[in-house]
């Protein structure tokens, strides 16, 4: 399959450079995990997210979730010991690895297994220095001023006078 060049929207953009990655792999999909194990994304709040994942038959110890780049791996490996011989077989539990793509700092915080339901906590922590803020324009800093010959004499002028009274 053909990628696609987003060159062009790189000339007024920094750092969007994973959103081509992210684009790309949206459009050859994922055809290894197939739709199992099925999960829900959910917004709880502004900054924080809920995925939910069906896992029934699948205890603590089969369950492993990993975050690396900005992946979070869901992956689940049932073991065979299963003997039983079944006339219909309608419940999968068969192994699986899902994989999600994280925003930038979104954090994974907990998870939670309960009732068959894998929910993974997560939520957005922008830091401060990337948080909007308003920059004052000649807010006393140490900007150069450009000032005229008379306006430099009239400061000098009201600092003798200070100095005086």
């Amino acid at each position: 399959m053909n990628t696609i060049d987003l060159s062009p929207l790189y000339r007024n953009s920094v750092g969007f450079d994973r959103f081509a990655s992210l684009i790309n792999s949206a459009l050859t999909g994922d055809s290894t995990s197939g739709g199992y194990p099925p999960y829900n994304i959910e917004v709880l709040d502004e900054n924080k997210y809920a995925i939910t994942v069906a896992v029934a038959g699948f205890s603590q110890d089969d369950l492993e979730l990993q975050v690396e780049k900005g992946v979070l791996t869901v992956k689940g490996n049932k073991e065979a010991k299963d003997e039983s011989k079944y006339l219909y077989q309608g419940i999968a539990n068969r192994s699986f690895e899902r994989k999600f793509n994280l925003a930038d700092y979104v954090e994974v915080t907990g998870a939670d297994l309960s009732n068959g339901l894998l929910t993974i906590e997560l939520v957005k922590e922008i830091p401060e220095a990337m948080k909007p803020r308003t920059i004052s324009i000649n807010g006393g800093s140490n900007i150069l001023q450009h000032k005229s010959d008379k306006d430099k004499e009239n400061e000098k002028g009201k600092e003798k006078a200070e100095k005086v009274a």
